[in-house]
């Protein structure tokens, strides 16, 4: 039986689905970008080759096999791109929810079916049609889960709008005792600095108290407070507009003083190492050409 929990971003990881970018497929052509940060890419001829981001990824295996994490990885599926393991599901408690994704990506939930098979039937739920989450809108931190949503009335002309107020609801319906708490985001489908595409795109905890955040990614000021009191605006690392279009939030915890980042990021991992934490550091600028970096590429299964 495959063992399920996670509270929180950042409690000793022990098992994790991680994306693979083997059999990635072509470049895409424009009209197939999912984002703006991909189309910007495509058209300026430096969209990641599958070599490159075999080897990120491989690079990213060995910091978990390091920390004796148990990694499984999705059926290679040909010419298709898998890498971005947090979009097509989550855990939350003891709950495995299948996210309900642009209906182009459903083979990659098929490639880590035989995963959550193992996982008790009754803890594995799939959310109505109506109800849009992904995985990188929703972090969960102890007693509060956190969502990230597009709240505009044009939501259905952006593809970069990944989760709707049904799905908010629905999380608070299956997890009443939690404080569910939705952030309405920045979307741009044509400027990728102007486009917190997840919730991890412009925030993300770290350690016990602490969090990296970017103010200019919330439509409201009153969701960034929210946060600056919940943590106390010591605790957090403010990026500027520039490094949240290198997604500096979207590092991965692997225990409350451990965090991988890219090895870029050296702002960051000054600041990280001020507070004594273990920075492990893995090359992931090529992956981040798709608007998506270390959180976006890992499923946490289970947690201590």
């Amino acid at each position: 039986m495959l063992h399920l929990n996670v509270n929180n971003e950042t409690s000793r990881l022990r098992s994790v689905i991680l994306g693979t970018a083997q059999s990635n497929g072509p470049t895409p052509a424009l009209h197939e970008a999912y984002d703006p940060k991909s189309l910007e890419h495509i058209k300026a001829g430096t969209y990641p080759t599958e070599e490159s981001m075999v080897a990120e990824m491989d690079a990213l295996n060995a910091v978990f096999e390091k920390y004796d994490v148990s990694v499984y990885r999705p059926q290679i599926i040909a010419d298709y791109n898998q890498i971005f393991s947090r979009d097509i599901g989550f855990v939350i408690d003891d709950v495995f929810i299948w996210a309900n994704i642009l209906p182009d990506r459903e083979r990659e939930q098929e490639a880590i079916q035989y995963i959550v098979e193992k996982a008790n039937p009754a803890k594995v739920v799939k959310p109505p049609e109506e109800v849009h989450i992904e995985g990188g809108d929703v972090i969960v931190w102890n007693d509060h889960i956190f969502i990230g949503t597009y709240k505009g009335s044009d939501y259905k002309e952006y593809i970069t709008a990944r989760t709707n107020t049904q799905g908010v609801d629905f999380i608070k319906e299956l997890f009443p005792s939690k404080i569910v708490k939705e952030f309405d985001l920045v979307k741009s489908r044509i400027e990728p600095r102007d486009n917190a595409l997840h919730l991890d795109c412009c925030f993300q905890p770290v350690g016990k108290d602490k969090g990296v955040i970017y103010k200019s990614g919330f439509r409201e000021e009153a969701d960034y407070l929210y946060l600056v009191n919940l943590f106390g605006f010591e605790n957090l690392f403010h990026i500027d507009r520039e490094e949240m279009y290198h997604m500096t939030s979207n590092f991965f915890s692997i225990a409350e003083d451990v965090v991988v980042i890219e090895k870029g990021f050296t702002r960051l991992k000054a600041w990280l190492l001020e507070r004594d934490f273990i920075v492990e550091e893995v090359p992931y600028a090529e992956i981040s050409k798709q608007e998506g970096l270390l959180r976006c590429s890992t499923l946490p299964l289970a947690r201590d």
